[in-house]
């Protein structure tokens, strides 16, 4: 398994907006073999921003990276055209390989 995060620094006036960029678009992870589950999670507040991490699980790394290749992950990450800057410099990438996991039997089942 891997785990892929971006994190933002979301100006604090533009988090609806922020939101509902990614509420909105189409990301096309469905469409890639080894993808598992996407999470958009919202995170502490500070002076200036809050924190967001998009989260994506896959199969494995080798999954992650066919999906940074591919024409689906082009699609994804065009720019949306008119919006002002959101959040706070260049989001902050973390790839994380599972060493090891557990999971509540009522998870493993949804």
């Amino acid at each position: 398994m891997f785990i892929a995060m971006n994190r933002f620094k979301v100006v604090k006036d533009a988090t609806q907006d922020f939101e509902q960029v990614w509420l909105g678009r189409d990301s096309h992870l469905k469409e890639m073999d080894g993808f598992v589950e996407f999470h958009l999670l919202r995170g502490p507040e500070a002076e200036d921003h809050v924190l967001y991490a998009s989260h994506t699980i896959w199969r494995s790394k080798s999954d992650f990276e066919a999906w940074t290749r591919s024409e689906q992950f082009r699609k994804a990450h065009g720019r949306v055209p008119g919006t002002k800057p959101l959040y706070l410099g260049h989001p902050q990438f973390e790839g994380f390989e599972a060493v090891e996991g557990s999971a509540t039997r009522s998870a493993t089942a949804a």
